[in-house]
Parts: structure tokens; sequence; C-alpha cells
């Protein structure tokens, strides 16, 4: 007897797995951001906590931060003119097709997205001349979008 087909387990679990499509709820963010990149090794600067949004994430390659584009100082390695959509949350870690549901209709229009995960929800970033475009991308796709009054 030799070892368990995996193959042929993993190959079933997925044939009955149904994902439905998901129709999810997204509000526009009226702050614009950056994305900085400092190197593994480098102190988080003060400026990178400030403000109504923020994320810090460091790795054995880089430290990378998004911030505010009003923050970010000139001088350092930095994407500036992203627009954000947070995903109406929480989602439990077990839920399939959040990212998928809206980075599909995003990749359709193609559209890049720059993703932020927090325990409870997502953070979808795109480049703010094409932020437009994305929401029509997701409100095509079934999604609804929240916009302030100011947007």
């Amino acid at each position: 007897m030799g070892p368990p087909d995996f193959r042929r387990e993993t190959r079933h679990a997925a044939d009955s797995m149904t994902l439905h499509p998901r129709q999810l709820q997204l509000s526009v963010l009226r702050e614009r951001l950056s994305v900085t990149r400092f190197a593994a090794d480098a102190p988080i600067p003060y400026w990178a906590t400030e403000g109504s949004f923020f994320s810090v994430t460091r790795t054995a390659d880089e430290l990378s931060i998004v911030a505010l584009e009003s923050l970010t100082p000139a001088g350092v390695q930095s994407q500036p003119g992203w627009g954000a959509l947070k995903v109406h949350g929480p989602f439990a870690f077990s839920e399939i097709g959040v990212v998928s549901a809206l980075a599909a209709p995003i990749a359709q229009a193609k559209i890049g997205v720059f993703l932020v995960s927090t325990f409870d929800t997502d953070y979808l970033l795109v480049a703010s001349s094409d932020l437009e475009s994305a929401i029509l991308a997701l409100e095509g796709a079934g999604h609804t979008i929240h916009r302030s009054k100011s947007e």
C-alpha cells in the first residue's frame, strides 16, 4: 500500500466546493496615500505612524510604509498618488473569495491594485488617476461603493 493520493482528495474537495459570486460593500477613503520603501534595517520614521491611515510592514528585504501622501517627505523612495477603497468587514480568516471578487474586475479593467489587509478587513489601493475606473469596474461586478459627500 503506497501513500494516499492527495491530488485525488484535493481535486474531489475542490469539485464539491461552490464559490458564489460575492457582492461586497466598499467605501472610498478621502485620503490620498503614498507607498514608501526603506532599507530593511531602517528605523520607522516618526511621520509613518501619523494621520488617519498608515500601514508599516517590515520584512527581511525592506521596510514598506503606506501613509498619507501629505505627510510623506520629499527625498524618500516613494510612489505617491494612491486612492483607497475600504472593504466593509469584518471577515473571518477562513472566508474564501473576498480578495478575488474584488481583484478580478479591477484586473479585467487593466488597473493595478495594491492590497493592505488588517485583522478585520482589506483595503484596495489604486492609482488616484484610476480610482474612478476601478469604482466603475467594481460596480459593474455587482459591488456597492459608498462615497462621501465630498467625493
